[in-house]
């Protein structure tokens, strides 16, 4: 029998407002657009409005991304961006799950 080095779990300190798979998906999603609007993220990500409505909420709450409601032509329109401290929480998160994935064996 072989002895082999154990694999490390996720850092207990992980973000878990982002590593929420569907939030996942909306923040990665947003990392990579200056903005986009509600239907758009909604699309891509092929949520429906109350689930999307419900994780942007928790997003916009850790202060990740910053929901812009205006009027276009008199109809609501939102547009969704990362913030700077959602961009820095993106940066740390991707780091922490590359360097996990790399101490696992092949």
């Amino acid at each position: 029998m072989s002895t082999s080095t154990p694999i490390q779990l996720p850092p207990e300190d992980i973000d878990r407002i982002i590593h929420e798979p569907a939030r996942l998906r909306i923040v990665a999603l947003l990392y990579v657009l200056k903005s986009a609007d509600y239907t758009f993220v909604m699309q891509q990500t092929g949520m429906t409005w109350g689930n999307l409505s419900a994780h942007l909420n928790k997003l916009e709450k850790a202060g990740y991304v910053e929901i812009i409601k205006e009027f276009v032509n008199r109809k609501p329109h939102s547009m969704l961006r990362l913030t700077s401290a959602g961009r820095a929480a993106w940066q740390a998160y991707r780091q922490q799950m590359k360097d996990l994935l790399d101490e696992l064996p092949d």
